[in-house]
């Protein structure tokens, strides 16, 4: 459904990887410490690379952010949330990289780097198995089958939704990420399979996919940083990961936005599981691009005057054109959010709260429609949407000690770090049951 707003994201993410120059010597080697605790989460966005280095605490799960870094990406360096200049994308994270660890003060090794465009697919499978044993308590080796099902049918699709939106072209994926949903026994619902009997098992699980050519030039982004890559993440995923945190209770109903500035990445969550995520391309550079155009004006003068009209520093005579541009784009973007909405179709209704993070969603223009129009009207909500920032604070389990993380643009790298404090433990070796089956789903 989302097949008008395709863009070249896979096309120019081949180019990067097959023609990209080799990056820039200039680039430091990092030395591995003695000392695991740190990581670093690469935001590589459309507009900037932000890098969060944290400190792990294993013992009660908890990360401390204790440098930051931000770099501002070059016009051709990103296609629709894609890489497409790998050398100039390099030298933009490890400026990035720099400032974040001359401020921490620490050389860090370890990376999560999150991944996005329109060509990611994430999404929730259900499988239903009948047991033949049903008196035989689950194990998890019969568990580890089930799961290993539940994603070969989720691979599958994913391929067959690439190939449709991609006119028929075979694309080759990988599992990025995958969390359990929800099962039940008999109609049960439980929190942890093993030892329970029963006939029938309904698995829910959450699995998100990307094409090997976006994957392939992030490790090769790593490679040429000196990074070891400890995971890559759906960026809409580990923004759920951030809000949800490892709260085995928590119930959180409610759709994530993250506007950045090529895509939007919706994650749907209920009652604490990934229900799904979409990706389109539109996000902050699609508004900047319509000044641009309708105004006929260079696109860091039309960035400006975006940028004047939030922060009331534009004059009345250019007021008008501007909105009027923004607000066609505005028309646009939020069809593509009704477009993406509508196809959560196995809930009964959409939660009715929504937040927003990343750097296209600072433009007041977006939160005004959201919250004035009608566009929700023909979705299955229960009532109007209320709309929302999350704020860093908001975030489980981690806390800033730099003072620099201090708005909703740090939200998706914030939950990149969540993600990849997930995957340490669950290669840590423990030998408990519910880490046995979360470490079958860590990728």
């Amino acid at each position: 459904m989302l097949e008008k707003f395709k863009s070249a994201g896979f096309t120019a993410a081949q180019r990067a990887l097959e023609g990209a120059s080799k990056a820039s010597a200039n680039v430091k080697k990092r030395t591995a410490k003695t000392d695991d605790q740190y990581i670093v989460a690469l935001d590589i966005g459309t507009e900037y690379v932000k890098a969060l280095i944290g400190k792990v605490s294993k013992e009660d799960a908890t990360i401390e952010v204790v440098g930051v870094g931000r770099h501002h990406q070059g016009l051709n360096d990103m296609q629709a949330g894609a890489i497409a200049d790998i050398a100039a994308v390099v030298d933009n994270c490890d400026q990035a990289l720099n400032e974040a660890e001359t401020q921490a003060g620490v050389s860090v090794r370890m990376a999560i780097i999150g991944i996005a465009g329109e060509l990611v697919k994430g999404t929730t499978t259900t499988v239903r198995v009948a047991r033949k044993s049903p008196t035989k308590p689950l194990d998890v080796l019969e568990m580890e089958k089930i799961i290993s099902l539940v994603q070969e049918r989720a691979e599958k699709r994913a391929k067959q939704e690439l190939a449709w939106e991609l006119g028929g072209k075979s694309v080759d994926v990988r599992l990025v990420n995958s969390a359990l949903v929800s099962i039940e026994i008999d109609g049960y619902p439980i929190t942890n399979p093993i030892g329970f009997q029963g006939k029938d098992v309904v698995v829910q699980l959450y699995t998100a996919f990307a094409p090997l050519i976006h994957i392939g030039a992030l490790e090769k982004t790593a490679q040429e940083l000196d990074l070891d890559l400890l995971a890559v993440a759906a960026e809409p995923f580990a923004v759920a990961r951030a809000v949800i945190g490892n709260n085995p209770n928590q119930n959180l109903s409610a759709i994530l936005m993250d506007v950045g500035g090529g895509t939007t990445d919706i994650a749907v969550v209920n009652d604490g599981g990934v229900q799904g995520t979409k990706m389109f391309g539109i996000g902050g550079r699609a508004y900047t691009r319509a000044i641009e155009r309708d105004m006929s004006v260079e696109f860091e003068q039309a960035e400006a005057l975006k940028i004047g009209l939030s922060t009331n520093k534009i004059t009345a005579a250019k007021r008008k054109p501007v909105e009027v541009a923004l607000g066609k784009t505005a028309d646009t973007w939020l069809s593509g959010i009704e477009l993406a909405l509508a196809e959560f179709t196995k809930l009964d209704h959409l939660p009715h709260r929504m937040f927003l993070c990343g750097g296209g969603s600072s433009l007041d223009l977006l939160m005004d429609r959201l919250q004035e129009s009608q566009w929700y009207k023909g979705l299955p909500f229960t009532r109007k949407p209320s709309v929302h920032y999350i704020r860093p604070e908001q975030v489980a389990g981690i806390t800033d000690t730099t003072g620099k993380v201090t708005d909703h643009t740090y939200i998706t790298a914030m939950g990149l770090l969540r993600v990849g404090m997930d995957t340490m433990q669950f290669s840590g070796g423990s030998n408990s049951i519910r880490d046995k089956i979360d470490k079958m789903l860590s990728v």
